[in-house]
C-alpha cells in the first residue's frame, strides 16, 4: 500500500542488490577443494537464483548435501562478503523508497546470517532481512510485511511477487533475460537499479492519485474549504475532474487573518473550474484561544471555521466537508489546526491518499494548474509569535508591511519567491528567501518600518516555513 499506511518495497540480495558472483566463485572453489568436487564455479555463479541445495544437487550424492549446504554457509563469510560489491544504483533505490517515507525489505532465498553480513558490510539500508525463502515462498513475507513492490532479477522473484499481489519489479543484472521476465509475468523491467527511482516515483504519485480519485468518487459531493493555495485549489481541481463542478463547492472563509491579496485569485481559479465559491465570514478573533496565540491557537482557527462551514455544508446538501491537508502537513507533529479539524468532521482526501506536497504541485503542474508553484500562503496570524495577542490591527500591519517589503526587492529587480515579516512583539523579523538576504538593503527595511514597526531585523536564515514553531519554549505539548 502506498496511500496514508505507508510503502513498503521488498527486494531480492543476490543480483539485485549486490554482485555476488566472484564470492560465490571463491566459495564454491573453497568447498569443492575439501570435497574433492570440481563445480563448474562460473557457470554456478552466472546463473544464481536456485536455493542452494539445488544448485549442488547435481554434482554430489544426495546423502552429501545437507553437510555440503551447511560447509558452504561456514566458508560464505570468508571468502564472499568483503570482495562482494553493491550493484550500482542499489543505495540509491533504497534511498527512493526513503524519500518517500516507505520501509525496506531484504528477502532472499540466501542463509539468512549470512544475507546480515552483507547488509552490515555494505550499510544497505534496509528496516528487514529474510533469508531462506524462494520463491513463491517469498510472498508470506511480502504480505505479512505489507509490501506492495518487490523488486528482482529471477522469474522466482516474479513468482514470489504475484504470489503476494505485489507489483513485480524485474532488473536485468541477473541472469533472466528480458523475454523469460516477461513470460514470468512481471509487471515491469529495468535496465538495472538506477532506473528504479523514477519508476518508483512515476508508481507512487499514480497510484496515490488514484487512491484519491477513488477517495473523492466514494464521497459523491464535496465542499473543499479553499484557501487559494497549492494544495485546496488541486483538491479543487481534483474534485471537480471526478465528480464535475455541480456536485462539489468552494468555500473560502473571509476573516482578517486572510490577506486581501489571495481573495481574488482565489475566485478566478473557481471560476476556471466551473465551480461556485461561497465566502462565508468566520471570526476567530471572538475566540479566546486564539486572541491568546499560545501553541494551540490553529485549533481554535480550525474550530471556527468548521463549525461555520458544517452548517453551511448541510444547509447546501453536501455531507463532506475536505480540507487540502497533505501527507507532509500530518507527518510535520506539531499541527493542532489538524486535530482540530478532524474532531469536528473534515476530511482529508490528499492525506488519506498519502499525496506530499511535492506531489501535489507535480500533479498540479501536469495538470495545468496555475497554482503548481504558487509560494506557501500560511494566514497572516502564523506571522505573529507565540504569546503576543491576534489583534486586526496586527495582521493588518503584518500584511502592509510584506506587501511594502516585496514591492521593494522586486523594484530593485529581485524575484521573490517567499516572504514574511514575523510579528515579534516589540520588533518585526524579516525572513526572505535564502539568496535574497544580502540583497535587502535600508529601503527594503524602511518599507517594514512604515507599515507601522519600530524596529526591524532580517533573519540570515531566509525564509523558514514554521519558524515561529521554534520560539516555543514547550512545543511538545501542542503536538
Amino acid at each position: 500500500m502506498v496511500g496514508s499506511s505507508g510503502l513498503v518495497v521488498g527486494f531480492d540480495l543476490d543480483l539485485t542488490l549486490i554482485d555476488t558472483a566472484a564470492g560465490v566463485v571463491a566459495t564454491l572453489d573453497a568447498l569443492g577443494d575439501e570435497l574433492g568436487v570440481a563445480f563448474p564455479s562460473h557457470e554456478l555463479a552466472a546463473a544464481l537464483g536456485p536455493p542452494l541445495d539445488q544448485m549442488l544437487a547435481p554434482y554430489l550424492p544426495e546423502p552429501e548435501l545437507p553437510a555440503a549446504t551447511d560447509r558452504f554457509r561456514a566458508l560464505y563469510p570468508d571468502h564472499a562478503i568483503h570482495p562482494t560489491p553493491a550493484l550500482a544504483g542499489a543505495a540509491e533505490a533504497l534511498a527512493a523508497v526513503r524519500r518517500h517515507h516507505g520501509r525496506t525489505l531484504l528477502v532472499t532465498g540466501k542463509y539468512t546470517p549470512n544475507a546480515q553480513l552483507h547488509v552490515d558490510h555494505l550499510g544497505l539500508d534496509v528496516d528487514l532481512v529474510a533469508g531462506m525463502v524462494w520463491g513463491e515462498g517469498k510472498a508470506a513475507v511480502l504480505r505479512d510485511e505489507g509490501a506492495s513492490v518487490y523488486v528482482g532479477d529471477h522469474v522466482h522473484d516474479v513468482a514470489g511477487a504475484l504470489a503476494a499481489g505485489a507489483v513485480s519489479v524485474s532488473v536485468l543484472t541477473g541472469g533472466c533475460t528480458r523475454e523469460a521476465l516477461v513470460e514470468a509475468g512481471t509487471h515491469v523491467v529495468l535496465d538495472d537499479l538506477g532506473q528504479f527511482p523514477a519508476w518508483l516515483d512515476e508508481h507512487v504519485l499514480q497510484t496515490r492519485l488514484a487512491a484519491l480519485e477513488a477517495d473523492l468518487r466514494e464521497r459523491g459531493r464535496l465542499m473543499v474549504a479553499f484557501s487559494g493555495g497549492a494544495d485546496s485549489a488541486f483538491l479543487l481541481s481534483a474534485a471537480v475532474r471526478v465528480l464535475g463542478p455541480d456536485r462539489v463547492v468552494a468555500a473560502t472563509a473571509y476573516s482578517p487573518s486572510l490577506p486581501l491579496s489571495e481573495r481574488q485569485p482565489a475566485l478566478e481559479f473557481a471560476a476556471s473550474l466551473g465551480v461556485q465559491v461561497l465566502t462565508p465570514e468566520t471570526d476567530e478573533l471572538a475566540r479566546d484561544g486564539y486572541v491568546a496565540n499560545a501553541g494551540d491557537r490553529c485549533a481554535f482557527c480550525k474550530s471556527e471555521l468548521l463549525e461555520v462551514l458544517g452548517p453551511l455544508a448541510r444547509q447546501h446538501g453536501f455531507a463532506y466537508v475536505a480540507t487540502g491537508t497533505n501527507a507532509d502537513d500530518a507527518r510535520a507533529g506539531f499541527r493542532p489546526g489538524i486535530r482540530a479539524a478532524a474532531e469536528h468532521g473534515a476530511v482529508t482526501p490528499l492525506l488519506d491518499a498519502g499525496l506530499t506536497k511535492e506531489q501535489v504541485r507535480e500533479a498540479s503542474r501536469r495538470w495545468g494548474l496555475a497554482t503548481w508553484d504558487k509560494p506557501a500562503a500560511a494566514c497572516l496570524s502564523s506571522r505573529v509569535a507565540y504569546g503576543v495577542p491576534i489583534t486586526r490591527e496586527r495582521l493588518a500591519r503584518v500584511e502592509a508591511a510584506e506587501a511594502a517589503a516585496r514591492e521593494a526587492l522586486q523594484a530593485a529587480g529581485h524575484v521573490v519567491r517567499d516572504l514574511r515579516v514575523r510579528d515579534l512583539g516589540d520588533r518585526a523579523r524579516l525572513e526572505v528567501d535564502g539568496e535574497l538576504v544580502a540583497h535587502v538593503d535600508a529601503v527594503v527595511l524602511a518599507a517594514v518600518r512604515d507599515a507601522g514597526f519600530a524596529e526591524v531585523e532580517v533573519d540570515p536564515l531566509g525564509f523558514r516555513s514554521g519558524s515561529m514553531n521554534e520560539l516555543l519554549p514547550d512545543p511538545e505539548r501542542y503536538r
